[in-house]
């Protein structure tokens, strides 16, 4: 079976988050928070008594905290820069493919650092850069990527 046919048939193998902040680039193993709930309001119009139909208005969007866990951030400094900025940032949350292909990305629009823990560091043990960051986010849009030619060798 040819690299074209399993990437169009089978799922993402592994999850692997790549994270743009700025001109800086980091990766993450894991992402969750990416949901954003609509407050509603259901109210009768004057005919309902007769017509017997509720109207659903959908206002305020909320959204959850966006946590990033186990990364690795080319140039700490820079992230450092951006959580002591305390200004909200436009990121880029991208899901890649076993090659490093984005395949899916998410846009989170303002996001602000509300926390971020470092790992507990110990020379003999394999452990990551960022253990997490919770980001809250005031909008986040969704796009899938056009797919990308993956040139297999097979004829």
């Amino acid at each position: 079976m040819s690299t074209a046919t399993q990437r169009s048939r089978y799922p993402v193998m592994a999850y692997n988050f790549r994270v743009t902040v700025g001109s800086s680039t980091a990766s993450f193993a894991e992402v969750s928070g990416l949901k954003r709930e609509f407050e509603t309001v259901t109210y009768r119009h004057g005919l309902s008594f007769r017509e017997g139909e509720d109207i659903t208005k959908y206002y305020l969007a909320k959204y959850e905290p966006i946590t990033l866990r186990r990364g690795v951030f080319r140039g700490a400094a820079s992230l450092y820069d951006w959580v002591d900025a305390k200004e909200d940032t436009a990121i880029t949350i991208a899901l890649c493919d076993e090659l490093g292909y984005a395949v899916i990305e998410w846009k989170i629009e303002r996001a602000v650092v509300k926390k971020i823990d470092a790992p507990s560091f110990d020379a003999k043990a394999g452990e990551v850069a960022v253990d997490s960051i919770e980001v809250m986010a005031a909008g986040i849009s969704i796009r899938e990527l056009p797919e990308v030619a993956v040139d297999d060798g097979a004829a």
